[in-house]
Parts: C-alpha cells; sequence; structure tokens
C-alpha cells in the first residue's frame, strides 16, 4: 500500500487548473497522446502542457511511453515522440484510513475456498489469515505496529497491548459486526504470524470508537 504522503502529493497535484484539464484529457483519450495535442484541447502552449505533464508523471498519475506516430522505423523515419497515457496505480485517500479493497480480496478468497467444500466461516477466516501473513511476511524487519500502520489501524502501545485505534473496515463491520470483526481477528494475527511475532495474540475486545481487535502478549 502507497504510504499517505505519496497519495496525497500525487492527488494534490491535481489542485493546479492547467495540470486537472491535462489529466483529464489524457485520461479520456483511448491511446497515448503527445503533448501538442493536450495543449491545444486545453489551450495552453506546448512548453506549458509539457512541465505540467512531466510533473503528473513525476507524482505517478501519468506514464510515458516513447513511439513514432508515423509508424514508419528505421534511418529517416524521426526520432520517437513522446507520449503519455494514465497511470496503472491506484490513487485513493481516505481519512481515516480505510482498505475496503483488501476486506474485498479476503471475501473473494473466502468464497472461492467455500466452493471447494469448505465451511464458509472457516474459508473466511483461512483467507483473512493469509492475507494478514503475506503482509507480515513482507513487512520483514520492521514491527507489528508498523505492518499494522500501513493497513490504517492507527495502532497505539499502552502497556504492552496494542491497541488498534481505527477500523479500516469501519462501515461494513458496523452492518456486519461479527463477520468483519472475526476476519479483523484472523487478519491481524495473520500479520503478527507473517511476522514470526508468535508471542502475540490478536484478542477481540470491542469497544467504541476503535477496532474490536487488541493485540495482546500471549496467554496474559
Amino acid at each position: 500500500m502507497t504510504d499517505i504522503a505519496t497519495q496525497v502529493a500525487g492527488i494534490g497535484a491535481l489542485a493546479e487548473p492547467v495540470r486537472r484539464a491535462l489529466y483529464e484529457y489524457v485520461v479520456a483519450q483511448p491511446g497515448p497522446v503527445g503533448r501538442e495535442a493536450a495543449a491545444a484541447d486545453v489551450g495552453v502552449p506546448a512548453h506549458k502542457a509539457k512541465f505540467h505533464l512531466d510533473r503528473l508523471v513525476h507524482e505517478g498519475l501519468l506514464e510515458v511511453e516513447f513511439r513514432r506516430l508515423s509508424g514508419k522505423s528505421g534511418p529517416g523515419a524521426g526520432r520517437p515522440s513522446k507520449l503519455y497515457r494514465r497511470s496503472e496505480r491506484e490513487w485513493a485517500v481516505s481519512l481515516p484510513g480505510r482498505r475496503y479493497d483488501l476486506v474485498g480480496h479476503i471475501l473473494a478468497d473466502g468464497v472461492e475456498r467455500a466452493a471447494q467444500g469448505v465451511s464458509l466461516d472457516v474459508a473466511l477466516r483461512a483467507a483473512a489469515a493469509d492475507a494478514g501473513t503475506t503482509i507480515g511476511s513482507e513487512s520483514s524487519g520492521g514491527t507489528l505496529v508498523e505492518a499494522l500502520s500501513t493497513q490504517g489501524y492507527e495502532p497505539r502501545v499502552a502497556d504492552d497491548v496494542i491497541v488498534l485505534a481505527n477500523c479500516p473496515f469501519d462501515s461494513l463491520a458496523q452492518r456486519h459486526t461479527e463477520l468483519i470483526c472475526g476476519l479483523n481477528q484472523s487478519f491481524v494475527q495473520g500479520v503478527a504470524d507473517g511476522l514470526g511475532c508468535r508471542d502475540r495474540e490478536a484478542c477481540l475486545e470491542p469497544e467504541p470508537e476503535q477496532c474490536c481487535v487488541k493485540v495482546r502478549p500471549r496467554g496474559v
């Protein structure tokens, strides 16, 4: 997951009107476009369009490719043109942090497992645990608090207990509390296990205005 500073900087680049207009033009086209076409559509000089388009590339909102528009190759075909297209990166900023994409993947994985003959509850718990384990494994070298921070939990440590101040699946948890809280517990335990924190246990301890899970020293 891209850190929030990077996401805010990228999306913030669209606050400039000309830059936003150029971005909207590029992404509306069926294929990559050159700066001249973009400049003409927006009504700015080509050099100004290039400045803003390259800023959008720098922020990760657009990508660049080089291609001869004539389709010719070899000597005399001319230099390839610099063309702009929408970046494949997805952007979303939510405050407080939400991870509905993550819970969506977990639910889809769980349903696929259940279709193979496993009970739905077991399948969903296993899918959540495996998703957490993967994230924990990819966070090797970091701490459990840091890993959970990247997923939007806003963890805080109090008396050796990790309190999760935010639920990344909040609106779903309000409507489907038992299901989502169970997935949260399995996911958080998976993150701990993936990091090798076998001495930590994710416990269901619901409290108002925070995630239903707390992470305690195992056996305490």
